[in-house]
């Protein structure tokens, strides 16, 4: 017998788009460009894979569950220097565990933080509306009411705290919050984000915090989860950041990141790894706590992004009111439509773009919030991204 959490999974964000598309293929001879996916396409700094070789000696060894000394002091230096994080405020015994990405721990969270029930009721759990469709999952998998937020323009596409009413929050056991926002790049404050670790501490829910893309910005960088909890001084309790070294170091194949936070959950996510998660193996183990340790190739990457940001105002203000976000790798063009929008330029110019709406669902009013937008994603190099957005505006404009 399946388990009946698991049935709303088969609707996959890319998995639909191929439907949508299915009908419409590439009606010309250009090369496809996929300004669909967020993968990295920048080349992984070298310190990747020698430091794999120098220890290819150790795949026959069982990676340690929560990592080892050296990378959770990595860790901890990369958050202190990052956030600038007062010395000693993350432990690295009991703050810091190692995960396959983020994706993972985003889903396995589901579980592992929703009770059966919460105030007496199904429990709630919160994301932003669009959201990354893991936020859904792991609703799902854990037996939770996923609630959809509204996410709109006019409030820096994040949903409005003061909205959430007592009885919502009183049985909410998880509330995902993306910043930088995936697919906006906006970035919430130091404020909003005290504001919401105020509400989980009062209504006792996990916040879990996906700030994958910290470090892609331009201007002043974002504001972090952790970096809140300091101001507050009151310790790391009901607060998860998600960190990834898929953005940061160009690295999503390396399957590596950390769970920061709440010392109660880091060591419940440590014994779940031991009866059936995926530990770092001890090459990528060593690998990370490098990427880690080094601050350089991070820098070049923003400016790789910068670039391809650059060139989308230039090519792209001549035609519509371009909003160029302050984080992240992507653009979110309200475009009218997105659905048609994605078809044309499939069919008509080999151009692949995610539409707005499959990243949502509709609100109380029967309204999708991503209907009229296209989220692009610039992770090409220069050249291509140029030849790409090109297209794009010759045959949307």
């Amino acid at each position: 017998m399946l388990n009946p959490n698991l049935a709303p999974l088969g609707h996959y964000t890319f998995a639909r788009l191929n439907e949508v598309l299915a009908d419409c293929p590439p009606r010309v001879n250009e090369p496809p460009i996929l300004f669909s996916l967020g993968e990295p396409q920048k080349p992984t700094p070298s310190i990747l894979a020698e430091t794999i070789a120098a220890h290819d000696d150790q795949w026959n060894r069982y990676p340690p569950p929560i990592g080892d000394e050296a990378f959770r002091d990595a860790v901890v230096g990369w958050l202190h220097r990052r956030f600038d994080l007062p010395e000693g405020f993350v432990d690295p015994a009991r703050n810091v565990v190692p995960v396959p990405g983020t994706r993972e721990p985003l889903y396995q969270i589901g579980f592992l933080c929703t009770p059966p029930e919460k105030a007496g009721k199904r429990p709630a759990v919160l994301m932003p509306n669009p959201f990354y469709h893991v936020y859904q999952g792991a609703a799902m998998v854990g037996g939770g009411e996923p609630v959809y937020l509204p996410a709109h323009a006019e409030n820096n596409f994040l949903p409005v705290l003061e909205d959430l009413d007592e009885d919502l929050l009183a049985r909410t056991a998880l509330f995902f919050l993306c910043t930088p926002a995936n697919p906006q790049g906006t970035t919430a404050s130091a404020d909003y984000l005290k504001r919401a670790i105020e509400l989980a501490r009062e209504h006792d829910f996990v916040l879990a915090l996906d700030e994958c893309y910290c470090e892609i910005y331009r201007g002043a960088p974002p504001v972090g989860g952790l970096e809140a909890c300091a101001a507050l001084g009151q310790g790391l309790d009901n607060v998860l950041s998600f960190q990834s070294l898929s953005k940061r170091s160009s690295a999503p194949g390396l399957r590596s990141g950390f769970l920061a936070g709440d010392a109660r959950i880091i060591e419940r996510y440590g014994q779940f790894v031991t009866f059936g998660g995926s530990p770092l193996p001890i090459p990528v183990l060593h690998a990370s706590t490098a990427l880690w340790n080094d601050d350089v190739h991070v820098v070049e990457n923003r400016a790789y992004y910068a670039e391809n940001f650059r060139l989308a105002e230039e090519i792209l203000r001549p035609h519509m009111d371009v909003f160029i976000p302050p984080a992240g790798f992507f653009l979110w063009l309200d475009v009218g439509d997105g659905m048609a929008a994605a078809r044309r330029l499939w069919s008509a110019a080999a151009i692949k773009t995610l539409p707005g709406s499959l990243m949502a669902r509709d609100d109380s009013h029967g309204r999708n919030p991503g209907e009229p937008y296209l989220r692009v994603a610039l992770v090409y190099e220069p050249e291509k991204t140029e030849r790409g957005l090109r297209r794009l505006a010759e045959t949307l404009f």
